[in-house]
C-alpha cells in the first residue's frame, strides 16, 4: 500500500497513492459514515484547476485526489520523488472498490450519464461483482440544478442509505459535483470520469502497451476525435509547457492563489 502525501502538480495537489492505498481510504470512509471526496485526474482534469483560480480551489479541497493519467503519475515522481509505478485509472478504480463493496455489504449509489447507461452499469456491475448492492441510480439532468433540487437531490442519496455515491458527469462539472455535495453528505463521493462507460460497455479500455506509455489519452481520442481532439491537441500542450517551466524553477505555483467559489454551480 502506498501513501506518499500530496504533491503540488501545477497549482494542484495531487496524492502519491496507489489503488490498495485509494480502495482501503474509500471504503474505511463509507463504512465509518464520514465524507471523502475524491476525484480520479488525468491531464485534462488537472488543466481545469490549473487555469481557474476558482476550480483550483474545489480540486485542492477534495478529501483525495489521485493521479489516473500517467503524464500526471510522471509529474508526481519527478517533481516530488513519489516513485510511483502506476496510475490511479478512474474505471478501474471503481472496479476495484465495487468488488470491495460486494464484499464488505456497503451499498452504492450512481448519478450521471443517462438512464440507458445506469441500466447496463448496474447490471453488468452486478453480474462481476455477486452481492453488490446498488441502493440507487439518477442520471443526470443535463443542466445546473436550482438549490432545491440540489438539495432534494442530495436527501435522496442519503435516504437510499448508499455507502458510497459514484458521479460520472464529465470534467469539470463532476468535480464540482463531489465539492458541493460534499458539504451536504457524509459518505465518499466519486467523480470517476469515463467509468460509466467503460462499465457499461460502452467504451473500451485502452491496450496496456498505450497506457505504459502514457498515450491513453490517444486511444481515446481515436474513439472520440470530434469530440475530444480540441481538448488534447490545446489542454496537452499547455500541461507540458506548465510542468516544465515547475520543474525547471521558472514558475512557482502556488497552492494557496486560489478563489473562494462565490456560490454553488449545482450542476447535475
Amino acid at each position: 500500500m502506498i501513501d506518499r502525501g500530496a504533491g503540488n502538480v501545477l497549482g494542484v495537489r495531487v496524492n502519491a497513492v496507489d489503488y490498495e492505498s485509494a480502495v482501503y481510504q474509500i471504503i474505511g470512509s463509507a463504512k465509518a459514515g464520514r465524507r471523502c471526496t475524491t476525484s480520479a485526474l488525468a491531464v485534462h482534469g488537472l488543466m481545469t484547476g490549473a487555469l481557474d483560480n476558482t476550480h483550483r480551489y474545489r480540486l485542492n479541497h477534495l478529501d483525495l485526489v489521485v493521479p489516473d493519467g500517467r503524464p500526471v503519475c510522471w509529474a508526481l515522481n519527478i517533481l516530488h520523488g513519489a516513485g510511483l509505478r502506476d496510475v490511479v485509472f478512474g474505471p478501474k478504480l471503481s472496479g476495484l472498490l465495487c468488488g470491495e463493496a460486494a464484499r464488505q455489504g456497503v451499498s452504492v449509489f450512481f448519478y450521471g450519464s443517462t438512464a440507458e447507461t445506469l441500466e447496463k452499469l448496474r447490471a453488468n456491475l452486478v453480474e462481476r461483482f455477486p452481492g453488490l448492492i446498488v441502493a440507487g441510480m439518477e442520471p443526470s439532468r443535463f443542466r445546473k440544478l436550482t438549490e432545491a433540487e440540489q438539495l432534494d437531490t442530495a436527501q435522496r442519496i442519503q435516504n437510499s442509505k448508499a455507502g458510497i455515491l459514484f458521479a460520472g458527469l464529465g470534467c469539470p462539472r463532476q468535480e464540482v459535483f463531489a465539492y458541493e455535495m460534499g458539504n451536504l453528505l457524509s459518505m465518499p463521493i466519486l467523480a470517476v470520469g469515463a467509468a460509466f462507460d467503460y462499465h457499461a460497455g460502452l467504451l473500451k479500455d485502452t491496450p496496456p502497451l498505450l497506457s505504459r506509455l502514457g498515450l491513453r489519452w490517444l486511444h481515446r481520442l481515436v474513439q472520440e476525435p470530434r469530440r475530444l481532439w480540441r481538448r488534447y491537441l490545446v489542454t496537452n500542450t499547455q500541461f507540458v509547457v506548465m510542468f516544465f517551466a515547475q520543474w525547471l524553477h521558472l514558475w512557482s505555483p502556488n497552492l494557496e492563489n486560489t478563489i473562494h467559489p462565490g456560490e454553488n454551480i449545482r450542476f447535475g
